[in-house]
């Protein structure tokens, strides 16, 4: 009998890691991702599983919550085959590359501070170092398109189908044979809330036994996008045209490039004012020119843009800042500046710097535009806090806060039911990748109106299919 058992996004958002054991075949581990916010002390964790055990590494996508922990499972001895798409082994590298470098930029910074006490030892080494990362891309990596079945080995066949999250995202069908019958089991991933806008829409899923599938917005919907749209536009002017400047806390992939998107399209409909906008993430930088090498992968506007223009996200008001100097001198524009920064929860980055200079000024205007996860200082600032600190000062809240979710990376309510509504043959569906309460609430809605059998996935509960 083929188990599943889950080390990561069970009860939780992020961390996703879960192993398919299938009886006298392979040990597929699905994501390796890394905990974020207040569940981030489990990165250290032993995985629940020997790493040399496991033969194929599959992954959905390349979030740092999903591919996170790539390179702490081969530093402990997984050495077989990474399969994806092309585009989430290049995004991967950027994403874990800088995860790394921040990791160590972190630590040098809390040993120097130990040192001086005297207590260094406390320190503890980074969970990973670049040359960890670079062994991931040592390894053999096997890449797959869009609705192309290939054989993972004998008895054993993958299809990876468009999930609409980000550049290269998939979910992923897994058949495998047990007692000469055929099973199959899909692993979602994240799923994309559809907009069109730098990517196509969510593939439907046909048939499957087992469904894993998110539920980060298990409990709502999602604002219309249009209506989202006309929200974002009008902060932008709004506070623009009040002299004042406008910081947007971003994921370097897929939230910047549609952020960018939707300003380039301001532009050209000349509805922005006079302004500067910086992109000001290294990251975002490099993961836009993933994006760029990918047009065919992209929305049917994205590559008009291509088409007629030559490029896809320029434009003149546009600037990349290319280093920490750069970035500060943003610190000298008093008005009518546009700043996208990462990181996108606030956890750390150059966000924290613009943070300090504007969060204090009751004529800029903060955008959350993504999933602030508990314990994270966006959380904190969404839910509400009249201060932070800041680098030791505290930084008082005097800023427009505004939360937009339409533009979501992640599908909706709605949209789960409709998605799994249209899967023929499904026997349970298991709800992974959610805060508990939020399940709950997928879970009773999924049986009232599927009548299907729905399970809350615990950690590291091994589930037995």
């Amino acid at each position: 009998m083929a188990t599943v058992t889950s080390h990561g996004a069970a009860g939780v958002v992020t961390g996703s890691c879960h192993l398919l054991s299938i009886e006298n075949g392979p040990s597929i581990l699905i994501d390796c991702g890394m905990f974020q916010g207040r569940e981030e002390d489990r990165n250290r964790d032993d995985f629940g599983f020997e790493p040399s055990s496991v033969d194929y590494l599959l992954l959905t996508h390349a979030h740092l919550d999903h591919v996170g922990r790539t390179p702490k499972l081969v530093k402990e001895g997984f050495e077989r085959n990474i399969v994806t798409t092309r585009p989430t082994r290049d995004l991967a590298e950027v994403i874990l590359l800088d995860s790394a470098k921040i990791m160590f930029q972190d630590y040098e910074t809390h040993f120097k501070k130990a040192l001086r006490k005297g207590k260094e030892d406390s320190v503890p080494q980074p969970l990973y170092l670049e040359e960890d990362v670079h062994a991931v891309f040592a390894l053999p990596w096997r890449y797959v398109e869009y609705d192309k079945q290939i054989e993972l080995c004998e008895g054993v066949k993958v299809i990876y189908r468009d999930a609409g999250h980000i550049l290269g995202s998939a979910f992923i069908e897994i058949s495998y044979m047990e007692h000469g019958v055929e099973y199959t089991i899909v692993f979602s991933g994240d799923i994309g809330n559809d907009n069109d806008m730098v990517l196509p829409n969510l593939q439907i899923c046909k048939k499957a036994d087992y469904l894993y599938v998110e539920s980060t917005y298990g409990d709502r919907d999602h604002k219309n996008i249009d209506d989202s749209i006309v929200e974002f536009k009008k902060i932008i002017i709004d506070t623009l045209q009040n002299w004042g400047n406008v910081v947007i806390p971003s994921f370097a992939v897929e939230r910047t490039q549609e952020i960018l998107c939707l300003l380039r399209e301001m532009y050209d409909r000349k509805e922005l004012p006079e302004c500067k906008i910086f992109v000001d993430s290294p990251m975002a930088q490099r993961a836009t020119d993933v994006y760029k090498k990918y047009v065919e992968d992209l929305s049917p506007k994205c590559q008009k843009n291509k088409e007629e223009n030559g490029t896809i996200f320029d434009f003149p008001l546009l600037n990349y800042t290319a280093d920490a100097e750069s970035s500060r001198a943003i610190n000298d524009i008093e008005r009518r500046a546009i700043i996208i920064a990462g990181s996108g929860m606030c956890t750390g980055g150059r966000i924290l710097h613009h943070f300090k200079h504007r969060l204090w000024n009751p004529k800029n205007s903060v955008i959350f535009v993504g999933y602030q996860g508990v314990g994270t200082l966006g959380r904190h600032i969404v839910d509400g806090a009249r201060w932070v600190k800041i680098y030791g000062e505290d930084i008082l809240i005097k800023a427009n806060i505004q939360t937009i979710n339409g533009f979501s990376a992640h599908i909706d309510q709605s949209g789960l039911l409709d998605w799994i509504s249209k899967i023929e043959d499904l026997k349970t569906i298991f709800l992974i990748h959610g805060e508990e309460d939020k399940q709950t609430i997928l879970r009773s809605v999924l049986e009232n109106a599927l009548e299907k059998k729905v399970h809350i996935v615990k950690a590291d509960e091994v589930v037995y299919l």
